[in-house]
């Protein structure tokens, strides 16, 4: 099947993640405005072929589908919902496509308002980074009803290479994310408290990654993270605030079904920790930095700088 170039599509949230995702339409063939508060966001877009939005209910209007790619529920209920939001200026029946990571039980209350709207809702975090969004390969959680996934299937299919349909309501998707992000910031925790070890222990750091990433004990954001660390480059492609928020969530989830989450716990005092020493804004892969200061390790520095 081709693209349906007669639908309309707005996207909120030009970031780091949301900018590839409206390009990666763009470039299916599909009509997109899109609008950010940065303005040179705005214009990065407008430059690749997308229009530019002056506000979010202009990149709204009469979208048939409108792509949701900010920070958390709180944004999101704003930009869709709030004082000259996008949802009231879709097209009837359109589709709501919310990709912030949130507590299920905050997608499920969207997806209500969006219901008395008589506009359906797609609960569909992502994951796969900023380099998978420009080349529209990201991997969808999405849940929601039969309706929703196939009004917003153009988008989908321009935006990702997996889609997992996972249930018929709100909040499903959520909750997968969430099973994610647990991991994922464990995980990079842990690659880079084994980095600072490793520097400790005096060993050639490209070594170390060439090893570890050829033995058991690699992940998939040791592999993607730890090259930030050995290049001095904590330039955000996903902020250390980011963790901070989702495994924050991730607790808030753990105390209400009475579940233990230790390894999350830990993993967001050192996201805590390392925002508290002024890198809330800097790549994930801070947390290294912090290890280091802490235990007066040295890790590579920029190529300008080295002597």
């Amino acid at each position: 099947m081709g693209t349906d170039t007669s639908l309309r599509i707005g996207i909120v949230g030009l970031g780091s993640m949301g900018l590839g995702m409206a390009q990666s339409m763009v470039a299916a063939g599909l009509q997109v405005g899109g609008f950010d508060t940065s303005h040179a966001a705005v214009e990065a877009f407008g430059a690749g072929g997308g229009r530019m939005a002056t506000s979010a209910r202009d990149a709204a209007e009469a979208a048939d589908i409108v792509v949701v790619v900010v920070v958390n529920a709180a944004q999101s209920e704003v930009v869709l919902f709030g004082e000259g939001g996008a949802a009231r200026a879709m097209r009837p029946g359109g589709t709501i496509l919310c990709c912030a990571t949130m507590a299920p039980d905050h997608a499920r209350r969207l997806a209500g308002q969006a219901e008395a709207l008589g506009l359906h809702y797609l609960d569909a975090p992502v994951s796969g980074g900023t380099a998978k969004a420009a080349t529209g390969e990201l991997t969808f959680m999405a849940s929601g009803t039969r309706e929703a996934f196939a009004g917003a299937r153009a988008a989908l299919d321009a935006m990702g290479s997996t889609v997992y349909e996972l249930g018929d309501e709100a909040g499903i998707g959520a909750s997968f994310k969430m099973v994610n992000q647990l991991l994922a910031g464990v995980h990079i925790a842990a690659a880079c408290e084994a980095m600072t070890f490793a520097a400790r222990l005096g060993l050639d750091l490209r070594k170390v990654y060439e090893v570890i990433t050829a033995a058991a004990g690699n992940s998939w954001m040791f592999e993607n993270r730890v090259p930030h660390i050995l290049d001095a480059d904590y330039t955000p492609r996903s902020a250390i605030d980011i963790f901070t928020k989702d495994l924050g969530i991730v607790m808030d989830m753990g105390r209400s079904e009475k579940f233990p989450t230790q390894l999350a716990a830990t993993a967001l005092q050192m996201y805590l920790m390392t925002a508290a020493a002024g890198m809330g804004r800097d790549d994930d892969s801070s947390v290294a930095r912090m290890l280091a200061d802490i235990a007066g390790v040295d890790l590579p520095k920029p190529a300008s700088t080295e002597r």
